[in-house]
C-alpha cells in the first residue's frame, strides 16, 4: 500500500465552523453527525474531506481501497481535538471512494481496519418510508431492529428504531465498548426514525440503544424489535440470524391453509414451558426448546391433543408474570434457547401433526426501564394520561391504540410470529380490558369515548384491523379472544360487523360448570340451571371450552381439590367433568397437569408432579383424557357441528330431581352420540332415556366410571338395544345401567 505524503494533508484543511461544533461531538449532542462526519466534497470544490470522530483514539489512519484511484493509499489523519476528532483533506480525489479506518487508542491498542459508518447513505427506501408514514407497514420487522446487510461490498448490521422525540439516539454494544458517543444514528426527520449501518458487526452481538430525551435525560433501552434478547437481570438485545433455519413443514403448512377448523376437532394442551417439567439433577433447570421438542411433543401426541398452546414466550423479565408482561415482543425468550431452537420446537410439532398456538399480549406492557415505557423520554407507546394509559390492578401500561405507529407495531408483531415462526394461531390475552375504557376502574378514573360511551373505539378498530390482516395473509391460522364479557360479535367476521376473531374463550361455561361441579351433589338439584345455561348462548360465538391456568392458581385450588366429597368422589367428579366437557359443543382447551389430576394448585416455579401417574387414580384420569381426545377426533358427531345448533339436541334437561342430563350430538353423515350425565353418587339401574332418532342398537363407547379410569365399572358395556317404550316425548327409549358421578356416551350403530 502506498503511503501518502504529509504534504497532501496540509493544503487547505477545512476546519469545522467553530469549536462549539466539535464540543457537540465530544458531548454526543450533535444534531446531524452525517452532515459533518464521513467523506464530503471540499468547500472549495477541490477534492474530498474526511472527518472521523472516534473517542479514545490518539492516531487515525485512512486506508483507501484503490477502486477509485490508481492504487490503494494510506493517509494519516490530523487529530484536531484530543478527545478523538480527526480530519483529512485529499485534494487529488476526483470523487468519493470507499475506505477503511484504522486507529490506535490512548491505551495503545490497535483497532480496525473497518469501514466508516458515516460513509454510507440513507438506509430506509422510499417504499418503506411511504408505508411507515401511513402506519400500514405490515412487515415492520423487515425494517426495524438489527439486520445483517451488505452495502457497497461491506458486511455489517443495519440498525433502525422509532424514537421521534429523542434529541439523540446511538447504538451501543460489544462493538464500541457501550460508548454512546461512537455510533450516533441518523434521524429521518419526516418520521422520527433513526438509522445506522455499522460495518463488521455480526450475529451474536449484544447491543442497546442509548437515547437522550427531549429533556436532556440519558438512558438506555433494549431494541423494541430485537429478535433475540437476554432475560433476567441482564437485558441486552442480541443480533440474530432469522434467515438460515431450514423448515421442514411444507406439507403441514399446505394442509393447514386448506383445513376448515370450524368443523374439525381442535383440542388444545395449554403449556407453561418453565414448569411443565424440569431437570432436578441439574439444579432444577428448565428444559430447552429442543428437549421439549421430544418430551413435550411425545406426551401431547400420546394424549391425542391436536394443538399446543404456549403461554407467552416473547421475552419477559419477571418469571412470576408467567410471560404476560412482555418487554421483547419479537424475541422468543432465551430461557429455553435460541430463536432457531424455538423454530426447531415448532417444526417438530408440525412434523408430528401438532399445531402451535401462541399466547399474544397486546393489551398492556410493563414499566421496566429497559422496555417500551417512556421509550424516547415521552409516552410514545402508551397514553400519557393514566386514566387511559395504565392498568392499576396489574401495574402495567396500556398501548395507545389511537396512534397509527403503535397499531402498526402490534399488527406487525402478530404477523411476525405467523410468518417467521410458522405459528398456527394467536390466543389474544385480556381482550376485555382492551374493549372497555372503564375496565376495572371506578367512576372518575376513566375517560369516555367521543360519543360519551365506555367502549374503547380505537382498540376495537385495531382488533378488527389485526384479524383482517392475519386471516388475509395466513389462511388456515386461528385467532382466539380471551374475552370475558358479553361484547357482541367477537368471533363474527369484520365485514359482518364483528371483531373478526376466529374463536372466543367461553368463560361463562367455565364459570357456571365449575361452580356447579364444586357443589355437593345433594345440593346440585337446586342449581340445575348452572349446568344448562351455557346451551342458551352456545352458538352466539365460535366458542372454546377452557379449563386454563387461571382456574388453578391464586388460592383457587386444583381442579381435583375443587371437587366435593371423599377421595373416590373427587376423582369421579373430575372424570365426569372432563367427559361432560368433551361432549358439550365447542373446541376444547385444558391446562397442563389436567391429565395428572394434581391435589394442589399449579406452581409456576416447579415441575408438574409426574410421579402421581404411578398411582391408579391419577393414571386413570390420564387414560380418560387420552380416550376422550381419541373419540373427539374420530367421532364426527362430537366435533363437526361445534358451532352449528343442528348438531345438538336435548333429550332431557329438566331432571333436576336426579341431577341428570341427557342430549344427542349429531353430524351431517348421520352419526349420533347419545350422552347421559349422572351428577349424583347414586347408581341408577334400569334408567330409561328417550331416543330422538327412534329404534336401533347403541354401543357404549365411553363410560367415565370404567375400571380403566379408576371407576366402579357400573355400566352397559355390551351396548343396549332400544325398546318401543315412550320416554321423554319419544317413541323409543333405552334402559341402561347409569353409573354414579359419571358421564356415558352411546353411539348409534348404523
Amino acid at each position: 500500500m502506498k503511503k501518502a505524503k504529509a504534504g497532501n494533508n496540509k493544503k487547505s484543511v477545512p476546519k469545522l465552523t467553530n469549536a462549539e461544533d466539535i464540543e457537540k461531538f465530544v458531548c454526543a449532542d450533535h444534531p446531524d453527525p452525517f452532515a459533518i462526519l464521513g467523506m464530503h466534497a471540499d468547500a472549495d470544490g477541490v477534492g474530498q474531506v474526511v472527518r472521523v470522530w472516534r473517542p479514545g483514539a490518539q492516531r487515525m489512519t485512512l486506508l483507501s481501497d484503490g477502486k477509485s484511484s490508481s492504487s490503494a493509499q494510506e493517509y494519516e489523519m490530523t487529530r484536531v481535538h484530543p478527545a478523538g476528532f480527526f480530519e483529512l483533506a485529499i485534494p487529488e480525489a476526483k470523487g468519493k471512494f470507499s475506505y477503511q479506518l484504522q486507529w490506535k487508542t490512548v491505551a495503545g491498542d490497535e483497532e480496525g481496519p473497518v469501514a466508516d459508518p458515516y460513509a454510507f447513505g440513507t438506509l430506509l427506501g422510499e417504499q418503506d418510508l411511504h408505508f411507515l408514514g401511513e402506519g400500514r407497514h405490515l412487515q415492520l420487522y423487515d425494517v426495524f431492529g438489527a439486520h445483517q446487510r451488505t452495502i457497497d461490498g461491506v458486511e455489517g448490521m443495519m440498525f433502525a428504531v422509532w424514537a421521534p422525540n429523542a434529541r439523540r439516539v446511538s447504538v451501543v454494544g460489544d462493538f464500541n465498548a457501550w460508548d454512546g458517543r461512537v455510533h450516533v444514528m441518523r434521524k429521518r426527520l419526516e418520521l422520527g426514525v433513526w438509522e445506522l449501518f455499522v460495518p463488521a458487526v455480526g450475529f451474536g452481538t449484544h447491543y442497546k440503544f442509548e437515547l437522550v430525551g427531549a429533556d436532556g435525560s440519558l438512558f438506555n433501552k433494549s431494541d423494541p424489535f430485537a429478535f433475540y434478547s437476554q432475560h433476567g437481570p441482564e437485558t441486552a438485545s442480541i443480533t440474530c440470524d432469522l434467515e438460515s433455519f431450514a423448515w421442514d413443514d411444507a406439507d403441514w403448512m399446505k394442509q393447514r391453509a386448506e383445513k376448515n377448523l370450524y368443523n374439525a376437532p381442535v383440542s388444545v394442551y395449554e403449556v407453561h414451558l418453565g414448569s411443565w417439567a424440569r431437570v432436578p439433577e441439574e439444579g432444577d433447570r428448565f428444559l430447552t426448546y429442543r428437549e421439549l421438542a421430544d418430551r413435550l411433543v411425545d406426551h401431547v401426541v400420546a394424549l391425542g391433543f391436536t394443538h399446543i398452546e404456549l403461554m407467552p414466550v416473547a421475552e419477559f423479565p419477571f418469571d412470576g408474570s408467567w410471560g404476560y408482561q412482555i418487554c421483547g415482543f419479537f424475541a422468543p425468550t432465551s430461557r429455553f434457547g435460541s430463536p432457531d431452537d424455538f423454530r426447531f420446537f415448532i417444526n417438530r410439532c408440525h412434523e408430528r401433526g401438532i399445531g402451535v398456538i401462541l399466547d399474544w399480549v397486546p393489551a398492556h406492557f410493563p414499566k421496566d426501564p429497559h422496555g417500551l415505557a417512556q421509550f424516547d423520554g415521552t409516552a410514545l407507546y402508551e397514553h400519557a394520561d393514566p386514566r387511559q394509559g395504565e392498568h392499576m390492578d396489574w401495574g402495567t401500561l396500556i398501548f395507545n391504540f389511537g396512534r397509527q405507529e403503535v397499531r402498526n407495531f402490534l399488527t406487525s408483531n402478530a404477523l411476525f410470529w405467523l410468518d417467521q415462526y410458522h405459528i398456527d394461531g394467536l390466543r389474544v390475552d385480556a381482550v376485555a380490558s382492551m374493549l372497555y375504557l372503564d375496565y376495572s376502574r371506578e367512576e372518575g378514573q376513566w375517560l369516555p369515548n367521543e360519543h360519551g360511551g365506555r367502549e374503547n373505539l380505537e382498540a376495537i378498530a385495531f382488533l378488527k384491523e389485526l384479524n383482517v390482516a392475519c386471516y388475509e395473509r395466513f389462511p388456515g391460522i386461528m385467532t382466539i379472544a380471551e374475552e370475558s364479557t358479553a361484547f357482541p360479535g367477537v368471533s363474527r367476521p369484520v365485514d359482518q360487523g364483528g371483531l373478526g376473531f376466529g374463536f372466543k374463550w367461553n368463560m361463562g361455561w367455565m364459570h357456571d360448570h365449575l361452580q356447579y361441579m364444586e357443589r355437593e351433589p345433594v345440593h346440585r338439584k337446586h342449581h340445575h340451571g348452572e349446568a344448562t345455561f351455557s346451551m342458551i348462548y352456545a352458538y352466539d360465538e365460535n366458542f372454546f371450552l377452557v379449563l386454563s391456568h387461571d382456574e388453578v392458581v391464586h388460592g383457587k385450588k386444583s381442579l381435583l381439590e375443587k371437587m366435593p366429597g371423599d377421595r373416590w368422589q373427587q376423582f369421579a367428579n373430575l372424570r365426569l367433568f372432563y367427559a361432560w366437557m368433551f361432549a358439550h359443543p365447542g373446541k376444547k382447551l385444558l391446562f397442563q397437569g389436567a391429565e395428572i389430576a394434581p391435589p394442589t394448585e399449579w406452581n409456576y416455579n416447579k415441575s408438574l408432579d409426574w410421579h402421581l401417574l404411578d398411582q391408579p387414580e391419577h393414571a386413570g384420569v390420564r387414560n380418560l383424557l387420552e380416550d376422550l381426545n381419541r373419540l373427539y377426533k374420530t367421532e364426527t358427531a362430537l366435533h363437526e357441528k361445534d358451532h352449528d345448533s343442528s348438531g345438538f339436541e336435548w333429550i332431557d334437561h329438566n331432571d333436576s330431581k336426579n341431577s341428570g342430563f341427557s342430549f344427542v350430538r349429531k353430524s351431517d353423515d348421520g352419526s349420533e352420540i347419545v350422552v347421559l350425565v349422572n351428577a349424583t353418587p347414586v347408581p341408577r339401574p334400569g334408567f330409561r332415556v328417550g331416543l330422538p332418532s327412534g329404534e336401533g342398537h347403541y354401543e357404549e363407547i365411553l363410560n367415565s366410571d370404567a375400571e380403566r379410569y379408576g371407576g366402579t365399572n357400573v355400566g352397559s358395556s355390551g351396548g343396549v338395544t332400544s325398546e318401543a317404550i315412550p320416554c321423554n316425548g319419544h317413541s323409543h327409549s333405552l334402559s341402561i345401567e347409569l353409573p354414579p358421578l359419571a358421564a356415558v356416551y352411546f353411539r348409534k350403530k348404523r
